[in-house]
């Protein structure tokens, strides 16, 4: 029998995309959406991935996810898809805000009040949320309060869902290092966890391969942050 597909949100580059391959990897069916077509898009879809464009930057661009996944049966939902924003000037502030909420909190309530009847029975649903919403951010308050929300939207759905679906959260803090971070930069950040290190993007497919794999964990959050809640 052929497994039913993950869908992964916001996975057409970094994180998600390793995402994609070791789910791939795996021999697991795979949904992923992307925004912006990327030469990777083609190439993924030559390999058999399921590739859906989706803006979710408006309620439109989610209901048309919906619509292309209706009836479609999922093993599980990833909401990976973000969107890391420095906080703008005061007169962009409330637009920010909204944009953030949107991404981050609206998008995964919304496919999963419309997708979660199609995840089948045992399957998982995971939110990406963030290290720092346990400490806050000045340069992205707008960012993190969205965060925030989706970790609230965890309980909730897991209250809702459950024994059905189990939900749950992955809270990341440094996994890989942009292009174009400078070395004082890097510097910085790598003396603010424990361990220290950049830890690639497989650690975050470890803790979800651990939540797929799981029969019992529910409405946690488990954090990938190299210990920097304790420095």
């Amino acid at each position: 029998m052929t497994a039913n597909p993950v869908l992964i949100t916001g996975a057409a580059q970094r994180v998600g995309l390793h995402l994609v391959r070791r789910l791939k990897e795996r021999g697991l069916p795979v949904i992923m959406t992307y925004r912006r077509h990327r030469e990777v898009i083609d190439q993924l879809t030559a390999e058999g991935v399921r590739c859906v464009q989706a803006d979710f930057a408006t309620d439109a661009g989610i209901q048309a996810l919906a619509d292309a996944l209706q009836g479609q049966p999922l093993s599980a939902i990833i909401h990976n898809a973000s969107s890391w924003e420095l906080e703008p000037a005061l007169d962009a502030a409330a637009c920010h805000f909204d944009a953030m909420m949107q991404v981050h909190a609206k998008a995964p309530y919304l496919l999963n009040r419309h997708l979660a009847p199609q995840v089948q029975d045992g399957g998982s649903i995971i939110h990406i949320t963030d290290y720092t919403v346990e400490r806050g951010s000045d340069r992205h308050i707008a960012y993190v309060a969205a965060k925030a929300a989706l970790a609230s939207l965890t309980l909730s759905f897991a209250k809702q869902l459950g024994p059905r679906v189990r939900v749950n959260a992955i809270a990341p803090s440094l996994i890989i290092f942009n292009e174009d971070d400078d070395e004082a930069y890097k510097a910085k950040t790598l003396a603010k966890s424990v361990m220290g290190i950049e830890p690639g993007s497989d650690e975050v497919w470890l803790a979800v391969e651990y939540l797929l794999n799981s029969h019992y964990v529910t409405g946690r959050t488990l954090h990938v942050d190299g210990g920097r809640h304790i420095r």
